[in-house]
């Protein structure tokens, strides 16, 4: 489960980037921004499938979506929470205020 906790001064600037894009409701740089994330691994609190969805962290060097992403629940520009994972989903970091 995700119990470790990053603020957003804490993320990287593209993270920072891409979480007040969610907030805005976009636009997003990638057509798989916002599509809906089904917690397989479980690490993030069971919900209900479609209440999460992921959104693309700006990876420097790589020259596909990388291993960085946000994954929000709830209402897409007013989520729930955040979660930040700079693994490709084998952990997270629920983002505070």
């Amino acid at each position: 489960m995700a119990s470790a906790t990053v603020s957003v001064a804490g993320l990287p600037e593209s993270a920072v980037q891409t979480y007040r894009l969610i907030h805005q409701g976009g636009p997003f740089a990638h057509e798989k921004d916002g599509v809906v994330f089904g917690n397989r691994e479980r690490l993030l609190p069971v919900q209900k499938r479609g209440y999460y969805h992921e959104y693309t962290v700006t990876t420097p060097g790589s020259h596909d979506r990388g291993a960085r992403r946000i994954v929000c629940g709830g209402p897409a520009s007013r989520p729930d929470n955040c979660y930040y994972t700079d693994d490709h989903y084998a952990s997270f970091r629920k983002i505070v205020a």
